[in-house]
């Protein structure tokens, strides 16, 4: 199992190039076996990312994330307390980004892999 990013799910969605063969597998590979989630907070912020102009999604943010949820393989997993409360604690300099925090927080809940190109993150 893996959490996914939002830009990750985004990226695979519309065949983005920035998504990397070995990321395109590994989502190949974790659909196959139902097991990718998807942090409640990801629509969100796809929705903020469309309201603000820095996303065009090519259809209706609700009919888009729809689609998406209802894809073999993606599981939404909603934000637990202790997940809320982890977010807040995460180890080091994490950057302040909410939602970020909340995927961050998922995947330590879930004791999964979280996967990102967010270089914020990933540092």
């Amino acid at each position: 199992m893996i959490v996914i990013d939002t830009h990750i799910l985004v990226w695979a969605m519309q065949d983005d190039a920035r998504l990397g063969s070995q990321a395109r597998r590994i989502i190949d590979e974790m659909t196959e076996k139902s097991r990718i989630l998807i942090s409640a907070i990801t629509p969100w912020e796809i929705a903020m990312l469309v309201q603000k102009g820095r996303l065009a999604l090519g259809d209706d943010v609700g009919r888009w994330i729809d689609s998406a949820l209802s894809l073999p393989g993606i599981q939404l997993a909603p934000i637990e307390p202790s997940i809320a409360i982890d977010s807040v604690r995460l180890p080091g300099q994490f950057h302040a980004d909410p939602a970020d925090r909340i995927i961050a927080a998922t995947a330590r809940f879930h004791r999964v892999p979280l996967l990102t190109a967010d270089q914020a993150i990933l540092s």
